[in-house]
């Protein structure tokens, strides 16, 4: 969407999370922490402000158009994006630890071929 690798997953959860549907184990973090907050900051923008944005419109390509149109950050987008596709892979010991933590958690401590956090996230929604 927009070329931010990120986005469609952010704008399902806001819309999960406005009609009271969000699972119970992402609210703690919804908007405020990690890839939510994260994507935010690289596109410079405010977490209710760009609530209001997916609460305003009715399809997915309505806010991508919006985020087209507003979202000028070509260095911040592309940095992002190589950051979330690599986060967990990095020699980070706390990091890496935390991804095995999450994978023992899920059932998922078998699975050698998750090694960042969006191969434990795809595994973990079934989608890998």
């Amino acid at each position: 969407m927009s070329g931010w690798l990120y986005l469609p997953r952010f704008v399902d959860k806001i819309r999960l999370n406005l009609a009271g549907l969000l699972p119970s184990d992402y609210e703690a973090n919804f908007a405020k922490r990690g890839f939510d907050a994260q994507w935010l900051k690289a596109a410079g923008l405010e977490a209710e402000a760009f609530i209001e944005v997916v609460r305003g419109s009715v399809t997915d390509g309505q806010v991508a158009d919006w985020v087209r149109r507003n979202v000028q950050r070509p260095a911040e987008q592309a940095a992002f994006n190589q950051w979330l596709v690599q986060h967990g892979s990095e020699q980070d010991p706390d990091l890496r630890a935390r991804l095995a933590m999450r994978k023992e958690q899920s059932g998922l401590a078998h699975r050698n071929d998750l090694t960042t956090f969006v191969d434990y996230i795809d595994a973990d929604e079934k989608r890998l």
